[in-house]
């Protein structure tokens, strides 16, 4: 049974940094992309950031090119999302999510989820 957790969230400042982490356990990942989406108040979850399990295929919302990396360690079964210059716009919880085969944009088309990390950039 696939399971992810996330931790790495707080309160940061606004153009602070903050690393979040996602262990993931219960199978092989080879194959798989792994994704962070996030959820604001109010809002709809986007699609944040996406890796291939073995780092090949790197994909990123427009709102965090060039602020955000998203990374793997394969040997810890870990993925990593580094958020750099951060605003009071990432405010939002952040969830990471695996889904076999090609990076998917839509959260309804991605079958397993964690629980989520709670980041807040006060304005």
């Amino acid at each position: 049974q696939v399971q992810l957790v996330e931790s790495g969230g707080g309160l940061v400042k606004a153009g602070g940094s903050l690393r979040l982490s996602c262990a993931a356990s219960g199978r092989t990942f080879f194959g798989y992309v792994i994704h962070w989406f996030r959820q604001a108040p109010g809002k709809e979850r986007e699609f944040v950031a996406a890796i291939a399990w073995t780092g090949g295929v790197k994909d990123y919302a427009d709102s965090v090119k060039g602020r955000f990396t998203i990374s793997t360690n394969n040997a810890k079964n870990m993925v990593y999302l580094q958020m750099d210059s951060l605003e009071p716009e990432d405010t939002a919880v952040y969830y990471c999510a695996v889904q076999p085969g090609v990076v998917s944009k839509r959260p309804e088309r991605v079958d397993y989820w964690g629980k989520g990390t709670l980041v807040t950039v006060p304005s």
